[in-house]
């Protein structure tokens, strides 16, 4: 598939000196910097822990709907 980027000079430049030095085409060294970055895997961020309450015990049993949503103020 044909494309079209926008592609400094001097990056440009690198990338031919590359592809001649390895005897590879443009569009090689392309694809395969483009499918090496596409599957990295981005490690997922560091959760940081819940805080902890210590409270007087709970204003309400939470299986007992209609208490909750008095107690939540939309009773």
């Amino acid at each position: 598939m044909k494309t079209t980027l926008n592609i400094s000079e001097s990056l440009m430049r690198k990338l031919k000196e590359e592809a001649a030095r390895r005897g590879k085409p443009m569009s090689a060294l392309v694809e395969s910097a483009l499918r090496d970055l596409l599957q990295q895997k981005t490690p997922a961020p560091e959760l940081l822990p819940l805080p902890r309450f210590d409270g007087e015990g709970s204003l309400v049993d939470i299986a007992k709907r209609d208490l909750l949503y008095d107690v939540m103020g939309r009773g």
